[in-house]
């Protein structure tokens, strides 16, 4: 049995769970090396967002000399000229800083959106590139919410969360160091004043840094029990669980209602602190200030300024306290973001690749071992060797492994140990390319998409011509049923194939396969739940289509056994059985015990 790590709250570790003891700044600096967008330029993008941050400075300053050189002359007169020109400056100043703003901001928008499109199809392109166990250890709610909702919790801090941390830092910074210049004893007092901030705010950073990875992972499964339900909605009209749905709904609405709440009033407390202790700040400077100002050497300019600091000191602060919060969020989205893209790939195609020769397929399997993450082993030790042009059936109870085996031919995932031959080349080292011109499978229920007819037989082969696609329809002798469509192959096949019946579905597959021109053809009993009619096209279809290949078919109807060349029975992931169907169901065995099970059910 595999070992299978287990979080404290009972939680199966997935590959998709990242390493929430991760710091903030570390996954910051990783999520800046893994995206080339907002790294172009973001030395540039730095000294624009300072030049804003020192033009806003440049405001108090002026200010003070406005008021101790040209406010009141020693006759108590007003420099008219003075004040002028330093509000001249003033103006300048606040015009150029809001330029260099506007271009900042614009700059970071359009580094944002790259980066934003860089990652979704990065973490796209990844969970395609992840093996069947990866996509059995979690929901597609999860991944749903790696290339949605988390990427657009870090749009809100990439557009403008990172700006204030570019800018408001080195604000509060220079305004100390204009402050001290003014007087070195309120420098102090501020300092101390806020110092006691710094511990309270890192303690509330730590716990809502927390919060927000549970409410990023609410958010997951929230998504995930939304697609379900819109997926499944047929099914929970027919047996009347809507009810029982929209309390499961109810229930993940309601966890990551919870958890938003938690890490909002960490927010809230955020805000406090920081109001808390600029108010006091404020308060120490205006009253010693006032009060010790002969004794402090401060002019009347130099007063108000430093006044005026400190209210500016605040704002930074407070804003820093309000991107926190989205900081926060932002770094758990982008921490299971990267957790995703950097996750080890099992099946990885090798570059070239081997090229496998055209034609039927011979198969030659040795020891194969493969376990899900969760579950244990499904495959153990199993051994065949199928001649090429053979047609095989694969039966076995549920869960006996034969829908997995089918995977493995397919490369959805790599073996635990042994291998898998296909004419003679490790299935691994094929190229990509070579391993889907050598091998297709047409699952039970054939997923479309929503587009075309035509557009989704392309899929077989994107590259094929229209003379192509006509070959492959004719080939399985399906004319009659294009013609038979609204609008022949431009008929919209609608959202999932809802537009066409199970056993259509099924024929726009085969028809997909055919257009694919695969050695090796895998079926996962293409004929089930399927109408008499269409079951015969089907089946017609089935037998063209495997004439010269090699086919392998998952049988769930033990009559797909019957008219192969060989079955191979699969019991608790064992090869249990292999020969004829002649042979297999006179020897006492599962095979023998399945077809009497079969025979008297189809004759009841």
């Amino acid at each position: 049995m595999t070992s299978v790590p287990v979080r404290p709250d009972g939680r199966v570790v997935t590959p998709y769970d990242p390493d929430e003891s991760e710091g903030a700044w570390s996954v910051i600096r990783r999520g800046i090396k893994a995206s080339p967008p907002l790294r172009r330029g973001l030395g540039l993008t730095a000294a624009m967002g300072v030049s804003v941050a020192l033009g806003q400075l440049a405001v108090p300053v002026l200010i003070q000399q406005a008021l101790d050189s040209g406010g009141l002359t020693e006759a108590n007169e007003v420099d008219i000229d003075a004040v002028t020109r330093l509000v001249a400056i003033v103006v300048g100043i606040v015009v150029l800083a809001a330029f260099a703003n506007w271009r900042t901001q614009r700059r970071l928008v359009s580094r944002a959106e790259e980066t934003l499109y860089h990652l979704r199809t990065t973490a796209f392109a990844k969970v395609h590139r992840l093996s069947v166990a990866d996509h059995n250890d979690t929901s597609k709610g999860v991944l749903l919410a790696r290339v949605s909702s988390d990427v657009e919790a870090l749009a809100q801090f990439v557009n403008w969360g990172f700006f204030i941390w570019v800018t408001n830092p080195v604000l509060v910074l220079g305004m100390f160091c204009v402050l001290a210049y003014y007087s070195v004893p309120l420098a102090l007092v501020v300092a101390l004043t806020l110092a006691p901030a710094v511990p309270l705010m890192r303690w509330v950073q730590r716990r809502q840094l927390a919060a927000n990875d549970l409410h990023r992972t609410a958010v997951g499964a929230m998504l995930g029990s939304f697609s379900e339900a819109v997926t499944g909605a047929a099914v929970i009209r027919a047996y009347g669980a809507q009810d029982r749905q929209a309390n499961f709904l109810r229930r993940s609405i309601d966890t990551r209602y919870r958890t938003k709440i938690r890490a909002n009033r960490y927010m809230a407390l955020v805000f406090v602190i920081s109001d808390l202790f600029a108010s006091l700040a404020f308060a120490l400077v205006l009253i010693i200030g006032v009060r010790y100002r002969d004794a402090l050497g401060l002019g009347a300019g130099e007063l108000v300024a430093s006044l005026f600091l400190v209210t500016l000191i605040a704002g930074p602060i407070s804003t820093l306290s309000e991107v926190l919060d989205q900081t926060q969020s932002a770094v758990s989205a982008w921490r299971k973001i990267l957790h995703l893209i950097d996750a080890a790939v099992d099946v990885a195609d090798p570059e070239p690749g081997l090229v496998a020769p055209p034609g039927p397929v011979r198969i030659e399997v040795e020891n194969l071992v493969f376990s899900y993450r969760v579950g244990g082993r499904v495959l153990d030790g199993v051994s065949v060797s199928i001649p090429p042009g053979t047609n095989v059936a694969v039966v076995g109870e549920t869960g006996s492994g034969k829908t997995t085996f089918a995977k493995m031919l397919c490369r959805l995932a790599d073996p635990d140990t042994g291998s898998i031959r296909l004419n003679g080349i490790e299935l691994s080292e094929l190229s990509a390319a070579s391993r889907l011109a050598t091998v297709r499978m047409v699952p039970q229920d054939g997923f479309l998409f929503d587009a075309s007819v035509g557009e989704n037989i392309r899929f077989g082969r994107p590259a094929a011509s229209d003379a192509e696609l006509d070959a492959a329809i004719d080939l399985l002798e399906l004319r009659w049923w294009i013609d038979r469509l609204p609008f022949g192959l431009a008929s919209p096949a609608g959202e999932r194939g809802g537009n066409l019946s199970v056993g259509e579905r099924q024929l726009v597959a085969l028809i997909r396969a055919a257009l694919a021109d695969p050695g090796l053809l895998i079926l996962d009993e293409a004929t089930s739940a399927v109408d008499p009619e269409t079951d015969a096209a089907l089946t017609a279809a089935i037998r063209r289509l495997s004439e010269g290949r090699t086919l392998i078919s998952i049988a769930h109807r033990l009559a797909t056994a019957e008219s192969a060349d060989t079955v191979m029975v699969f019991d608790r992931g064992h090869l249990a059985q292999i020969g004829s169907h002649a042979e297999l169901v006179v020897q006492p065995g599962i095979y023998a015990r399945l077809h009497r099970a079969w025979t008297g059910a189809t004759r009841t």
